[in-house]
């Protein structure tokens, strides 16, 4: 489950890179083309990038807070289980115990 969580987050990282890199020649090429200033492609640039982190920085903060619940509820369960088991390892060792002791009686 890490696994698939590091794989999912590596990706949606690779994929801001490439969206940054095709944002930039963009921009450039509009630059280029004279439809854009030079100082209003670094503050759209800016702008995007500050949004981007801001939104990564939400979207990373409510995934830590699912992983968090996740855990938090797997841990129950496997508590639950834990419980449950040793209730029957107790009632089955009280028993064993009876049986042992009724055998020794006959």
């Amino acid at each position: 489950m890490i696994d698939s969580l590091k794989k999912t987050m590596l990706a949606g990282i690779g994929a801001a890179v490439i969206t940054k890199e095709k944002v930039e020649t963009a921009l450039s090429d509009l630059v280029d083309q004279g439809k854009v200033s030079a100082a209003d492609a670094k503050e759209i640039a800016r702008k995007m990038a500050d949004d981007g982190r801001a939104e990564f920085e939400q979207i990373s903060d409510q995934l830590n807070t699912k992983i968090k619940t996740l855990v938090a509820n797997f841990n129950a369960e496997t508590r639950e289980r834990i419980d449950a088991l040793e209730k029957r390892v107790t009632k089955l060792e009280q028993n064993g115990a009876k049986r042992s002791t009724t055998s020794k009686k006959s």
